[in-house]
């Protein structure tokens, strides 16, 4: 598959698998040549890698409300020591609790002794092999565990898969390892303020509306088109302190507001004038980091970072011709 896509230097044809990126009211389109850059914009930029959270694939016999948590206890109080928080998009934007059974140390003794985790795994077990598809079936061969296991070992940075697109930015926080993150988020472990600064600024967020997809008129976060081939800042010492500053400032005045959850906190009417404030602060130093204008609307910033991928897609290739 090939076409033409609009560069820096004109219109070119490229004859090759695409990924393609319109521009609103135009015939416009840019080119991604996803697993070659993306691949490469990991091993190039200093980034901890993001991850898609835990496949359960179990048909919902793993989880529990608070109340279903309660009864389990009440009932099997030595379970306690398998049950985790779990979040999804829904869950860490709404602020709704949700629990699962984490079996990963669980013994098949502490499996067989107990009834309800035996019944539940069970129902995972019969639920996989009810399936059409052959992985899920040969996933029942362990039934005790999600199907597909990606939950950090440490502390991490939780981006929500989905948001709704009527926010400006979308909500994005650290969790603990203890806390479960399923495949309705992606997790990025070791993330610092910076990290944060950077992924929740006006310019992440520009690049995101752009090239991510969209699930109805949601946001659709997706870490290999949205974050791989993002290019970050070459920021100096002083640039990355002050995006650590503000980042954390975010963090802090959202700490201020325990009872709210995101969705209280990110809806456009009803925004925290201090939180607007300062996610006002951090857009501007990442701006600066960038060498770009505070008051820069969004279709130049667009224009700015197309810049920057092109130019690091010819470099990349500059370097290739030299091997």
């Amino acid at each position: 598959m090939g076409g033409y896509c609009k560069t820096p230097e004109g219109y070119t044809f490229y004859d090759g698998p695409v990924y393609t990126v319109g521009w609103e009211g135009t015939d416009d389109f840019y080119v991604f040549e996803l697993e070659e850059m993306a691949n490469w914009f990991k091993e190039r930029r200093n980034v901890h890698k993001m991850t898609l959270g835990s496949a359960p694939t179990d048909g919902g016999n793993l989880f529990m409300t608070p109340e279903e948590r309660d009864e389990v206890l009440n009932r099997e109080p030595e379970l306690k020591k398998f049950i985790r928080q779990v979040l999804g998009s829904y869950e860490f934007i709404n602020g709704v609790k949700r629990y699962c059974f984490w079996l990963v140390d669980a013994s098949p003794k502490d499996i067989k002794r107990s009834k309800i985790l035996h019944e539940r795994v069970e129902k995972v077990k019969a639920f996989r092999l009810a399936s059409v598809r052959g992985k899920t079936q040969r996933q029942a061969n362990c039934p005790h565990l999600f199907a597909e296991m990606r939950q950090p070992a440490t502390d991490y940075m939780l981006i929500p898969r989905h948001s709704s697109s009527k926010r400006y930015y979308i909500p994005m926080g650290y969790m603990s390892s203890d806390v479960i993150v399923t495949d309705a988020a992606y997790s990025l472990p070791k993330a610092t303020p910076y990290h944060f600064g950077i992924i929740t600024s006006r310019v992440h967020m520009a690049w995101v509306r752009r090239v991510c997809g969209r699930l109805r008129d949601d946001y659709r976060y997706n870490n290999t088109v949205g974050y791989n081939t993002f290019c970050w800042p070459k920021s100096n010492p002083w640039q990355v302190k002050r995006i650590e500053d503000t980042g954390q400032k975010i963090l802090d005045v959202r700490a201020k507001y325990p009872e709210c959850t995101f969705a209280d906190l990110y809806d456009e009417v009803s925004m925290p004038p201090d939180l607007r404030k300062a996610h006002n602060e951090n857009d501007a130093a990442v701006l600066e980091a960038y060498g770009l204008p505070v008051d820069m609307d969004e279709e130049d910033i667009i224009d700015h970072m197309f810049k920057l991928y092109y130019e690091a897609l010819a470099e990349n290739k500059e370097q290739e011709c030299r091997k």
